[in-house]
Order: structure tokens, then C-alpha cells, then sequence
């Protein structure tokens, strides 16, 4: 079992807490992604991000200076988003580190697919951005295939704990004898709708890969007993392909 997750808008660098192990497996088409960067303006390159002068300011000067074979950091460390946050991964056990490098894949707009102790630098490029790469009209085209492709060798059961704009990389191109599990955390409406609130997601998402870490789960029907942050397992509205963690308020 692979479990796949989302990056982190915000990064930072720590290149003492962890040493990195591997450079990143699609590094080379890393590094194409960088040259394109780097040959646009800065004006250019904040209508692509979409965001304000400041975080623009700080990507821009971290592309001319960008070398993605120095001063790397592990990429389970490099993020630092909500979902970061809630798994933890700085109070990881040894073992809790071995279990996220043998399951745990991150999606990625700029490296593709990461193993946790791959070195990353920071960078900004989310898999959603209107990048045209040559004769690929987007990122979606850009990576094709080749991630579904490269996960898919690994394992025959991918458990989807990223957002649609990261699964959707898998999903599109999942061969027909691989399963994957889609995890909902959601709240449950009078209406008998289930929403989901990103925020409260991303912290369940974290905490579920916290949970499975410290117990070691290989089985996607042994995710089922996750009781954190007062979701739990629904049965009546799962099924074989989604799990639905419902909170009880």
C-alpha cells in the first residue's frame, strides 16, 4: 500500500534535523520546469502563482539562485502546511520515518512524485498552474502519465489522502488492476449531504499518515479504526473505493 498526499504551498530549509537520501526520481524534468521559470519575468511569474508581492518577491530570488543538488532538505520536512503540521513529522520515531519512506509518496507540480528523505529546495508551482511546457498545455500534460506509472510499479493499492488537484495526476491514468482507496473527511449535513471543510481536511489528512505511521498499517481496511480529531469511520456511507471519516461534533 502507497498512501499519496499533497505538497505544501509554503517550504523551509533544514538541512541539519535529517540528512536527505536520494535526489528526486524525475529530477531531470525538475530541472527543465526551473530553466522555464527562470526565463520568465517577475510579472510573469506572480500571475502564475497568484499571490502577493512579497511571497512573489521570495520565489523570484530563490529561482536565480536555485541549485537542486545543494543544500537539500527532506522533502517530509521541506513542507510546511497544515496538513505538515498535524502529521508531525518532527516527533517521528526512527521506525514512524521508516514506515513514511517504504509508503508514503508526495505529489508534487515541480518534482512529480517524492519520497520523503528525496532532497527538495523550496519552490512554488502548484500542479494546477497554467504552465505551458512546449507542446503540453499544462502541468496535468507536462507529467502524463509518468507518475501514475511510476507509483503504479510499486504497489497495487494507493490509499488518497491528497486533493483532486493533486490525485487527479493517479487517477486519470490508474490501470485497471490497481485500487485506490479515496479517504472523505467530511461532516454530515440534515440533508443527508456530506461537505468538507479544507482546513479541518487538511488536519485529518496529516493526522490519518501520523496514525497510520505509528501503527504500522499495510492494509487499507486497518485505516478504518482512525478516531482522531473526532472523526470516525462511517459504514453506512463508505465503499470499497471511499472511505468516509464523519466528524461527530
Amino acid at each position: 500500500m502507497k498512501l499519496i498526499i499533497s505538497p505544501a504551498k509554503k517550504m523551509k530549509v533544514d538541512v541539519d534535523s535529517l540528512a536527505w537520501r536520494d535526489l528526486p526520481r524525475f529530477l531531470d524534468r525538475s530541472q527543465t520546469l526551473a530553466d522555464t521559470l527562470r526565463s520568465m519575468s517577475y510579472t510573469e511569474l506572480k500571475n502564475l502563482w497568484k499571490c502577493n508581492d512579497q511571497i512573489a518577491q521570495l520565489n523570484f530570488d530563490r529561482l536565480q539562485t536555485m541549485d537542486l543538488r545543494k543544500n537539500l532538505t527532506p522533502a517530509i520536512l521541506a513542507y510546511e502546511g497544515i496538513q505538515y503540521q498535524y502529521m508531525a513529522p518532527g516527533v517521528f520515531s526512527d521506525r514512524e520515518f521508516e514506515y513514511a519512506q517504504q509508503h508514503l509518496r508526495i505529489l508534487s507540480g515541480f518534482y512529480g512524485l517524492l519520497r520523503p528523505f528525496d532532497g527538495v529546495v523550496p519552490y512554488r508551482l502548484e500542479m494546477g498552474a497554467k504552465l505551458k511546457m512546449g507542446e503540453h498545455k499544462d502541468l496535468y500534460a507536462y507529467w502524463g502519465s509518468s507518475l501514475a506509472e511510476s507509483l503504479c510499479s510499486e504497489t497495487d493499492t494507493i490509499f488518497n489522502l491528497a486533493s483532486k488537484e493533486y490525485s487527479q495526476c493517479i487517477s486519470r491514468h490508474l490501470p485497471k488492476d490497481t485500487r485506490m482507496i479515496t479517504c472523505t473527511f467530511g461532516e454530515l449535513q440534515e440533508n443527508g449531504k456530506i461537505i468538507e471543510k479544507g482546513t479541518l481536511c487538511k488536519m485529518a489528512r496529516g493526522e490519518m499518515v501520523g496514525f497510520l505511521a505509528e501503527n504500522n498499517i499495510d492494509s487499507p481496511e486497518d485505516a478504518k479504526v482512525f478516531n482522531r480529531l473526532n472523526y470516525h469511520f462511517s459504514e453506512k456511507y463508505s465503499n470499497e473505493n471511499n472511505y468516509i471519516f464523519l466528524l461527530e461534533k
